[in-house]
């Protein structure tokens, strides 16, 4: 798939099934998502994979916290059901780190697009992607129970896998009127920066 097709034809697939990526494929998704803009060489995400049997163990985190909010045992049951809908899922953490010239932010934003850029990487792959979030995003419970601190943040749920029938391309939106030219206005951008930090290790794999 040419990048410019990738870019303007992106789309979710939620209709996802076996096989998932390869280890080939998987290695292209990681270097990637490494390619996210990274101020400071911070490396602020962190990603856990669950596949095969390991995703009933997010299920059964996802089950926890439906009980705990209280909800029908029906509800429940669905909510530990939610990461067999494809044979990866990868869920895309925002790991702080505390920088005084990058706020948070700024870092949520670079684990923001290390998530897009490995979707992206699994439609140039022929897979299919879609980058959930939901109440299960936003549960402390479930932050605690995936790994993450008090501080960090879920960015999303990534569901990998091949594609059960063509990918529906969405109608293109018009954002003429989102957008503006500035005449005399200095708009603050993304900065450059040129530091480096000490490499981490944000891979796991359940």
């Amino acid at each position: 798939m040419q990048a410019i097709e990738l870019l303007t034809t992106r789309s979710s697939m939620p209709r996802l099934i076996e096989p998932g990526p390869n280890a080939a494929q998987f290695q292209l998704l990681q270097r990637a998502a490494a390619r996210a803009p990274d101020h400071m060489a911070l490396m602020p995400y962190r990603f856990v994979v669950y596949k095969a049997d390991a995703r009933q163990r997010l299920g059964a985190i996802f089950r926890r916290a439906a009980e705990a909010k209280g909800l029908s045992d029906e509800a429940c049951l669905q909510a530990s059901q939610l990461p067999l809908r494809a044979p990866m899922v990868i869920v895309c953490l925002l790991d702080y780190q505390p920088h005084d010239k990058v706020p948070r932010d700024e870092q949520f934003a670079s684990a923001a697009c290390a998530t897009l850029l490995m979707q992206q990487a699994s439609f140039a792959q022929n897979l299919g992607a879609i980058w959930r979030t939901g109440w299960f995003a936003e549960d402390p419970q479930v932050l605690r129970e995936i790994g993450g601190k008090s501080d960090d943040a879920i960015v999303g749920f990534l569901y990998v896998g091949t594609p059960a029938v063509p990918t529906p391309i969405k109608p293109d939106k018009d954002v003429a009127e989102n957008s503006a030219t500035a005449k005399g206005i200095r708009i603050r951008g993304f900065s450059v920066p040129g530091g480096r930090g000490s490499r981490r290790e944000c891979w796991s794999c359940q």
